[in-house]
């Protein structure tokens, strides 16, 4: 059994939580801007994975341990926001034409794996996303009742709802191209998801 009042006041709660910018929607609209919906569903799949391992983890207490140890997400910190930063230095670069796209020379960014990479990353490598889960799930697991189908669904309802918000962010980006695009400021386009990655990049590391 589960405790329906609590899981009645969490689903409110998650979508707040969720539809606020935030890494994962930055990198959404970003994508939604340079390479369109379908292919950024790549990018959504990797952070689904990445926040339904935080959101366990977080649950089970893990999460306490790392945060105790810092280097344990200065590896996936750093490396991570440089290759973010790095794909927004190319976006900057690219001149008269759609940075990320398909045709770009060198980067391979775009690729399924490339993507997912992305999402999973910038997902598990937060650790205001562990902290954040940590202080959230508490309240709304109830012990009298069974554990486990209380996280089971908890998990589907936070990753029902970041689906839903980054499905958004990313709509609103794909908007946001084809009215530049035909304004003719393919370059602004760039110029702006450029800085967009670059500081989603900086953000992480700095995180």
């Amino acid at each position: 059994m589960v405790s329906l009042s609590l899981i009645g006041a969490f689903i409110p709660t998650a979508f707040f939580v969720s539809i606020t910018p935030g890494m994962c929607m930055t990198l959404a609209l970003t994508l939604g801007m340079t390479i369109g919906l379908r292919r950024t569903l790549w990018m959504m799949a990797g952070e689904l994975v990445g926040v339904g391992i935080v959101v366990v983890a977080s649950a089970l207490g893990v999460a306490t341990v790392m945060l105790q140890y810092p280097a344990v997400f200065a590896v996936f910190k750093y490396v991570g926001g440089a290759y973010l930063a790095w794909l927004g230095i190319q976006m900057w670069l690219s001149r008269g034409r759609m940075a990320l796209s398909a045709e770009t020379d060198g980067v391979k960014a775009t690729t399924p794996t490339g993507l997912m990479t992305q999402g999973f990353v910038t997902a598990i490598a937060n650790p205001k996303g562990w902290a954040f889960m940590i202080s959230l799930l508490p309240p709304f697991i109830s012990l009298q009742h069974a554990i486990a189908p209380q996280l089971s669904i908890l998990v589907a309802i936070i990753l029902t709802t970041e689906l839903i918000c980054m499905t958004l962010y990313a709509t609103g980006g794909r908007s946001l191209r084809k009215f530049l695009e035909k304004s003719g400021n393919v370059r602004v386009l760039n110029r702006v998801a450029g800085t967009l990655m670059i500081g989603v990049g900086i953000w992480l590391a700095s995180s």
